[in-house]
């Protein structure tokens, strides 16, 4: 299977970064100014080949590789096929640099990386091996000017796993309970830092904003990719409900949903499981609060809606069994592999 590592540069390196990003903005620029005017003479889009066949022979000028503009050729014409827009944002000075490189353009030898003649070093290197062939990825930079290095590469899978399976239910007081019983308590790395984010805003203090911001964003990932990895190691079937954070995003519990990294949870576990050998399915978790795990009931005493999220135990009508809410929907999330459930929603 194929996984990106990335990796941060040594700052020595991000002048010339900075300077092809530059050179790629251009180009960006270029594809959003010809597009423009097609659309508005009134001929049709133009395709990645179009833009491609238009910035020929730019690589000399610019001092890009020529693959790279037409890497920017080909994100350009699939962002605007992705967005349905005429043309799209321009890149300026405010810009994340990016640099796109094609497949065998970076090599590494172990230390290093080298792409056009130019050697690249890391802050911190593991997991890559000598003379690994890199498939298509990019230079990055973040908001605090820092540039990475995105290597995706083929890694081997495990032949098996453990024989274990697990339902998990993502919450908010909890980040995932599984049908086990165990949790995986909330870190809320954006709740404690809020304070020290809103003095630096009302202080203007553009810089420091900037890097809570991304000092939060670096915890939750190294977390959450702690979390992922164990829970991956441990069991050899993970099964986990389609929970849409974009949906609960717009409700009042915007800031804990954000907070939580679902999405980024979900992502992991499904690449991680197939490198252990075993599978993560998504389902859904319809009525899986109300459902007594136990009988299959939906007792009329059963905790309902966004109203009743206080209620975090309850006792079953039906048999009598006395549920902890997260546990029992983790339970019937783990119930619904291999029922009609898992035909509708699920997927591998």
């Amino acid at each position: 299977m194929q996984i990106t590592y990335k990796f941060r540069l040594c700052d020595k390196h991000a002048s010339e970064l900075n300077r092809q990003a530059r050179a790629v903005s251009y180009v960006w620029n270029f594809c959003n100014e010809t597009q423009q005017k097609a659309v508005q003479s009134g001929r049709k889009w133009l395709t990645a080949v179009d833009l491609q066949r238009l910035t020929a022979g730019a690589g000399k000028l610019l001092d890009l590789h020529a693959h790279t503009i037409q890497k920017v050729c080909q994100q350009y014409d699939r962002s605007r096929s992705a967005k349905r827009n005429p043309w799209l944002r321009w890149r300026g000075r405010k810009s994340l640099g990016w640099v796109p490189f094609n497949t065998g353009h970076v090599t590494f030898d172990g230390s290093t990386f080298k792409f056009r003649g130019q050697r690249y070093e890391t802050m911190h290197l593991r997991d890559m091996q000598v003379g690994v062939k890199i498939a298509a990825g990019s230079f990055n930079q973040d908001s605090k000017g820092h540039w990475y290095i995105n290597c995706p590469v083929e890694v081997a899978t495990a032949d098996h796993a453990p024989l274990t399976r697990v339902g998990i239910d993502l919450g908010l007081k909890d980040l995932a309970t599984m049908s086990d019983g165990g949790k995986i308590e909330m870190p809320r790395f954006y709740r404690k830092s809020e304070a020290a984010l809103a003095t630096a805003q009302r202080a203007r203090k553009t810089n420091h904003a900037r890097a809570i911001h991304v000092k939060i964003a670096n915890r939750r990932k190294d977390f959450i990719h702690k979390a992922s990895t164990a829970l991956a190691k441990q069991y050899g079937l993970i099964v986990i409900g389609n929970v849409s954070p974009s949906k609960l995003a717009q409700t009042r519990m915007a800031k804990s949903v954000l907070d939580a990294g679902w999405s980024d949870l979900r992502a992991k576990l499904l690449y991680k499981s197939i490198r252990n050998g075993g599978i993560c399915l998504e389902v859904s978790e319809r009525l899986s609060t109300q459902l007594c795990s136990s009988c299959g009931a939906l007792p009329p005493e059963r905790p309902r809606g966004i109203a009743q999220l206080g209620i975090r135990l309850w006792t079953c009508g039906e048999c009598g069994t006395e549920h902890d809410r997260d546990v029992n929907a983790a339970r019937n999330i783990l119930a619904r592999v291999g029922q009609h459930t898992l035909a509708e929603g699920a997927r591998p």
